[in-house]
Order: structure tokens, then sequence, then C-alpha cells
């Protein structure tokens, strides 16, 4: 079925991001080029509404009213809408819409919908809003033509420009910090994107195709397995790279920070599954059911899903803390992705959890990122120590980042329940003895993580008071704190999170079947009963890991006192002595992957040992002459070449030398002799070659020696 709205979906968002920029640019000269006119907004958010509303409207058309595409929906038979624009870059761009990219796309329409509206009073002090405003727009653009792409080609032409596009997000701010980790996002990207491009060359000439659809079965009859492994874990590079995959996750606890809010919610929330989209290309198309293949990507979940918890515990700033919780949450999506390949055809439980929590952690992650950004845009502030209670009296607030805390901690009837039980279920089905028993309690303990750093954010912002009691003074009075625009954008996100968790036979089940076809599921799988006691007793044991972390880890050993209110002695002294007074992170600043191994590697080391290969490479045939020369023609009779002139003149230039030197010490004159005659005669050599040259190239010359070879040929024939 041929459908140009695909090609919509995805261009619209570039035209309408240049008219955003060049309506908006014309509020940039007012107030000292603060914020951006209103008509720019307004097309902004025209712009974002369009796209949601166009991709609900494709999804109304793909599964609308017609009892033949609900019983394709639940008998499992794949549809698709297609669209093409031919003669692009050789192969053209080819767009198709299944079950999957379905779910994809309006989640990421209706994210770019809800932060655009809490961009409007985010950026009301800000500069530079209508280039912000523009690569919002493309990025949009970007990110429909990865998750509608129908073949690698597209899938790498949009991956490529959304790396660019999203680049300017994390720059916005223009400042040490953003401008860094900026340029790490940049290299991270552009590395991992030719680091794609090279395994999608092979995957070309291993497969002869590039069509999405069509790897299954090519594969299956393709005898150069090597190639496509080497394929895959090219490509394995470039797409973990985005999607914050250890050992590439180095670029997203440095950009989510810096970068505004409604940008760290997009690049947290459905950037890095632009990453995951691919990882799913790769092992439910490419390596559909191969245990080799899962196994690689359950270690990359299991090492990526720990440390990005650990780091959250120990994180003190807001945003930091929220994107280390998205490395982590990504490996969780990542062990599902490994489950699918040990299981096989029994992959029904593993897809279905690697697909809702895709969902889950998009849907979260505005949330949080956005109350983050009401915040920080009253504050300017992402300590933990200075926010510090800034919520106590902001209830509307403490509801919204509490609905998301709950349902990213996996606690029951909220939405990452549902999807971790899923996960947990799909380890217990495969079993695999005591190695996997090792997997399973990493995966309760990183749970219970995540439910410790989300109460160290909850408590810390909205329970406890302030140190200093005059900025808590400030923070309780301060009224109103977000417009109703904003209000708007946070509770609605908030609601429709709460309500997809609430009712998941309703909501999540059905959504989790349409990626079915996709993910390669041979058989729909069991019912799970969601709140049978098995499955809560392994939330209870997330929630008990996790309560215990926070009040012996974090509130034991995270936490300093006063000590100098501490020495004012008494029962006094001593009860400050014991109430923590301000959190603090041990974690040792050395540590950090990309300043100890990547800058060193990549920008000192590695410059250096190129530079002396291409060195090596480019005095290696003057080498070659000089060897040969000293061993086998032996034309050289010095051990080394002279700098001027030959052995002749030096000679002579050595003996003149000499003789200067006798007669200057013999007639010991007033003013000696200095003619160095070694460079006078290798000069007077040279010039003598060069006018000898000129002589020799002369036509006068030539003329010369053919009459003198003609009157000594005529003096030949006279003599005989």
């Amino acid at each position: 079925m041929i459908d140009m709205s695909l090609a919509v979906l995805v261009f619209m968002p570039f035209l309408t991001g240049l008219a955003t920029y060049w309506i908006g640019k014309a509020g940039d000269g007012k107030r000292e080029g603060l914020g951006i006119s209103r008509g720019g907004r307004i097309v902004a958010l025209c712009a974002v509404a369009a796209e949601l509303l166009l991709a609900l409207l494709l999804a109304a058309l793909f599964y609308g009213n017609s009892r033949i595409m609900l019983l394709h929906l639940y008998e499992e038979t794949e549809l698709a809408l297609e669209s093409s624009i031919p003669a692009v870059c050789g192969f053209g761009l080819r767009f198709r819409m299944d079950g999957l990219r379905l779910i994809l796309a309006v989640v990421a329409a209706f994210m770019w919908a809800m932060t655009t509206l809490l961009s409007g009073e985010y950026f009301a002090r800000h500069r530079h809003v209508s280039r912000f405003y523009l690569f919002l727009l493309w990025t949009l653009g970007a990110v429909m033509g990865v998750f509608l792409s129908a073949d690698l080609l597209t899938t790498f032409v949009f991956f490529e420009i959304m790396s660019f596009t999203s680049y300017v997000w994390v720059a916005q701010e223009e400042n040490a910090p953003s401008l860094r980790a900026a340029e790490t996002y940049l290299a991270v990207a552009v590395i991992g994107g030719l680091v794609l491009l090279m395994g999608i060359f092979l995957l070309y000439h291993a497969l002869g195709t590039l069509e999405i659809s069509a790897l299954r079965a090519a594969a299956e009859g393709c005898a150069q397995k090597g190639t496509l492994y080497a394929a895959g874990a090219c490509m394995l590079v470039g797409f973990g790279a985005k999607a914050g995959a250890f050992p590439l996750h180095i670029w997203l606890p440095k950009a989510h920070p810096v970068a505004p809010a409604p940008a760290s919610a997009l690049l947290s929330g459905i950037l890095t599954k632009t990453g995951v989209y691919g990882m799913l290309i790769l092992s439910c198309q490419l390596f559909l059911h191969d245990g080799r293949w899962g196994m690689l990507m359950l270690a990359l979940g299991v090492i990526t899903m720990t440390l990005g918890a650990v780091l959250a515990v120990f994180s003190l700033d807001l945003k930091r803390t929220l994107a280390c919780s998205s490395m982590s949450q990504i490996g969780f999506i990542l062990v599902g992705v490994g489950m699918q390949g040990l299981l096989g055809e029994e992959n029904a439980l593993a897809a279905h959890g690697t697909l809702l929590h895709m969902v889950n952690h998009s849907l979260i992650k505005l949330v949080l990122f956005m109350a983050a950004g009401v915040i920080f845009f009253n504050i300017h502030e992402l300590d933990l120590n200075k926010i510090r209670g800034y919520g106590r009296k902001k209830p509307l607030l403490k509801g919204i980042f509490l609905i998301g805390a709950l349902a990213i901690g996996g606690v029951p009837l909220f939405a990452g329940y549902v999807s971790k039980t899923l996960l947990h279920e799909s380890i217990l089905e495969y079993g695999g003895g005591a190695l996997f028993t090792a997997v399973e309690w990493l995966f309760l303990v990183s749970g219970g993580l995540t439910v410790a750093y989300m109460t160290k954010l909850f408590v810390a912002v909205f329970v406890e008071k302030n140190i200093d009691e005059a900025r808590q003074d400030v923070y309780d009075e301060k009224r109103p704190y977000m417009n109703r625009v904003t209000g708007f954008a946070l509770t609605f996100s908030a609601f429709v999170l709460l309500f997809w968790g609430l009712l998941p036979g309703l909501t999540m089940e059905p959504v989790a079947r349409l990626g079915q076809s996709f993910m390669g599921v041979a058989r729909g799988g069991e019912a799970v009963a969601y709140f049978h006691v098995k499955n809560l007793s392994g939330g209870a044991v997330s929630i008990g890991i996790g309560i215990l972390v926070y009040l012996a880890g974090i509130r034991g050993l995270l936490m300093r006192t006063r000590t100098s209110e501490a020495r004012q002695g008494g029962i006094r002294g001593f009860l400050k002595w014991r109430m923590p007074a301000e959190y603090v992170n041990p974690w040792p600043a050395w540590l950090d992957l990309e300043d100890m191994l990547y800058r060193p590697l990549f920008l000192t080391l590695l410059p250096l040992l190129c530079g002396v290969l291409c060195r090596i490479m480019d005095s290696f045939v003057d080498l070659t002459v000089v060897l040969l020369r000293r061993t086998l023609y032996r034309d050289s009779p010095l051990p080394r070449e002279l700098t001027e002139g030959n052995a002749v003149t030096a000679a002579l230039g050595h003996l003149l030398n000499g003789v200067q030197w006798l007669g200057n010490r013999t007639w010991k004159r007033r003013r000696p002799t200095r003619r160095e005659y070694v460079h006078l005669l290798a000069m007077k050599h040279m010039r003598i070659k060069e006018d000898g040259f000129i002589i020799r190239r002369s036509l006068s010359f030539g003329l010369l020696l053919f009459c003198l070879g003609l009157g000594l040929t005529l003096v030949y024939i006279l003599l005989l």
C-alpha cells in the first residue's frame, strides 16, 4: 500500500522549521536579543500539533474501523504503509509504517508536542530561541525519518542528520560546559556514524540488499556468516553510541545536564530510542533467534543497566541523575533484546517487555525532565543541596514528579512495573543455571538502585528542608512557579503515564502486539498475571533492595554532617551531628571514562601514532634509496650524503681551510683570514653545474655541437 503521507510526516518539520526561524527571528532583536516572536512560537506549536495529528490519523487509518484490519492485528499478519522518493543518494529514500514504527512515531510526535509547550516559558529569557526551534523541528523530521525508514541507507541518512541537528541542543547555552559536552556528543555521533556506514557497506556486499524487511530471508541464505557478524558489529557500534550503551555512554551524563530541559527530555526519551531501534533491526531482522548475538546483547545490557544505576546513586545533579537513569533503563531494554535472541521462538515475553519498556521510559523521562525544567527555570540550579526543599509546598509539581518516580521504580499499578515484570519473567523462563541467576539478581539489584536514587531525588526536592533557611523561605513563597501552558503540558503528560500504567490490559497489551511481526514473535505467548504473588514478589525484592540502599547507603554514607555545629557540645550539638546536613559524591573525579581513556587515546596517543606512521611512510622512498646506495650500489664514497658540493670540492676545501689556518698561525696576522673554502668551492661547483646545465639545454650549444661534429666529419673525409 503506497502512501505519500509518510513522506509528509518526515519532511513537513523541515519546512515548518524554516518558517518558524524566519518568523521568530523578527522577535530576537527585542529585549536585547531575548525571546522569540509570538508568531514564531505559534508556528512551532502548529507544526508539532500537525505532526501529532497526522501520526494519529495514520494510526487510525492503519488500524482503523475495518474488521479486516482488526483481524490482521490480532492474527499477527503484518500490514504496512509504504512511500518512496526515488533517485536520492542513488538508491532513493524509502519509508514504511508497520506496527512498531507506528508506535515509535506516535510517541515521538507526542513528546515533541509536550516539550514544545514547555519551551515557551522555559525560553522566555533565553537567547537564540529561534535557532533552537529551527533545530527542534529539524530533529523531529530526522527522528521520523529514522523510525519510518524502510532500508538501512534511509536509516543512515536521517541518523546522521539527527546527530548534527541535535548537536545544537547540547551547545544551545554556548558556555564552556555545554560546548565541551557538545564536542563529546558530536565526536561520538560522527565516529559511530562512520563505523555504522562501514557496516552497511559490508552488509550490502554480503546480502545484496539493504531493505529491512528483506534482511531476515537474505541472512538465512547467506554463506558468509563471518562477514555478517563483522557488519553487525560495526552497525552495533553506531547504533549503540546513539542509544547510550556501554562503553559509548560517555556523552549521555555530560549532555543532559547542560542541555535545555525540553531537549534533555527528547534526548533521553526518544533520541536514544533511535539507537535501540537500530539494535532491534540487527537483533530481530538480521540475527533473529541467534543465540550468540543474543548473548552479546545481554552482556551489553547487564553492564549498561548496572553501571548506569550506580552512577545515578552517586550523582548530585538532578538532570545528571536522570541522565544516568536513562543509561540504566536503556540497559533494561537491551536485556530484553538479548533475551529475545536466547529464547528463540519462545520470545514473546521478552519482545513485549522490550517494546513496552521503550514506550514507558519515553513517557517517564518526558514527565521527569519537564519537572526538572520547571525547577531550573525558576531557580537556575540543579545541585541537590541547592534545590533541596524547593517543592515542599508545591503539591502539583510534587504529584507529577511522584508519578514519574513510582513508574520508573517499578512500583505496582504504575507503567514501569508491567514492562519490568515481563523482562524479569523472560529471564526466569530461559533459566540457564548460575550465570542467569546472577543476571536475574543484577536485574533486581539495578531495579532496587532505581528505587533508591529516585527516592533520594524526591525526598531531597519535595520532603526535606533546605539547610539555608532564607533560601527555603524564598522557595516556599514563590508563586506562581509555572504558567498554565506549562502546567497543562506536565499534567497531561503525567495523566497519560498514569492511565497507561493503571490499565495494562486495555492500553499496553494491544500496543505490545503491534510490534510482534517486526520482532519475529512466532507465537503470541501466554497471558501474564501481573499481580500474581510470584510477580509481585519480584517487584517487592527490588523495592526492598532500594529501601535498604537508600537508608544504609545514601542516608548513611552519601550524606555529610556539619561538624562545626556539632562542636557546640551538649544535646543540641549531638543531635545536629546526628542529623545529615548535605549530600556528597565520593565518586573519584579521575574515574571518568572519557578523560581517562577516550580523550587521551583519540586526541593524544592516536594522532601521535598516526603522525609517526605517516612520517615513516613519507620517508620510505628516501630511506629505501639511501639504503640501496649504501649497500647494493655503493655509489657514494662518503658514509653519508654531503649537504653541498661533492667529494673533490669537500677535500680541496678542507685542504685550503688547513692552509689558511696554518698561515694565520705562522704569520700571526692582526686580522686573520677566515674563509670557509668548503662552502665557497661547493657554491662555485654548483654555479658551474648550473651554468653548464643552462648551456647544454640551449639551442646555441646544440647548433655548436652540430657544427663541430659536421666539421670533424669533413676533416675525417678529407684525411681519408
